[in-house]
């Protein structure tokens, strides 16, 4: 069940128990339009009875998707963090929340619900999803590789890096390979310049429920091929640095300086300096 039917699943609860009774069992659709006469200020008072309403249902019917069950909880948790009047503060963890239930891509519905829930015009949520690059408006792998492009990444390295996947996979930037588990992007700055040259992988093969954002640190060429391939084979590639002589971020081969206890200063007495 995606985010855009958590809105409908509001709107459906406030007007009567059956249609959400009826709508528990519909967890294949991807859209629930809203009525032209909804009533935006019903949004919070509707949450809390679709939640108790829906916790009675899912204990009669065991086999509702368990996804239905957190739609809605996750995005009645995220408007919680933020005052009723300041709910488009909310936009971009919606979105994300959005992203992550379809397959990690933004479809102009998925928008428009959006909109919907924190009351506000839907070019106002296009134009932070066209902003950040974290969101997509294409599909993309269950597995999105990204390769940061930023100077300290690039210039250890990263092109070779992008290159090296590129060639691995078959596919040109930002396209799916055919079984559809991989595509490859470009990200800017992610803060790992220490420990550059780096990836990320946007893993969406369990929805939002199992979905993971993973570094991958001071890799080369060779690495991010065998990081491909643990993913393909279902493994968890150990995340952070793939450089054996590193901790974290520490230098190579452990530290070189501040080795001992710092020295005092030589004056601890204020008064008496």
């Amino acid at each position: 069940m995606s985010i855009l039917n958590a809105g409908c699943v509001i709107r459906i609860a406030a007007n009567s128990d059956q249609n959400l009774r009826v709508f528990s069992s519909l967890t294949l659709l991807h859209f629930c339009p809203f009525s032209a006469d909804t009533d935006s200020t019903m949004f919070a008072p509707a949450a809390r009875v679709a939640s108790k309403r829906l916790l009675e249902i899912l204990r009669q019917s065991p086999q509702t998707s368990r996804s239905f069950s957190t739609a809605l909880n996750y995005v009645a948790e995220i408007l919680s963090h933020y005052p009723s009047n300041y709910k488009q503060s909310a936009v971009i963890p919606l979105l994300d929340l959005a992203q992550q239930q379809h397959g990690g891509w933004l479809p102009v519905s998925a928008m428009n619900a959006v909109a919907k829930v924190i009351e506000v015009a839907p070019i106002r949520v296009y134009e932070v999803a066209t902003f950040y690059s974290m969101f997509n408006r294409t599909k993309v792998g269950k597995y999105h590789l990204l390769v940061c492009g930023t100077t300290p990444c690039m210039i250890r390295g990263s092109r070779e890096i992008e290159e090296a996947l590129l060639n691995h996979l078959g596919v040109k930037r930002n396209e799916v390979t055919k079984d559809g588990m991989f595509s490859v992007g470009e990200m800017e700055c992610m803060g790992c310049c220490v420990n550059a040259p780096m990836i990320t992988v946007a893993d969406y093969t369990k929805g939002s429920e199992g979905y993971t954002y993973n570094y991958y640190e001071d890799v080369t060429p060779k690495r991010v091929v065998e990081i491909v391939e643990m993913l393909r084979r279902g493994e968890k590639p150990p995340v952070g640095t793939q450089n054996p002589k590193r901790i974290m971020g520490g230098p190579e081969g452990g530290n070189t300086t501040l080795l001992s206890e710092p020295k005092p200063p030589p004056c601890r007495d204020l008064d008496a300096c």
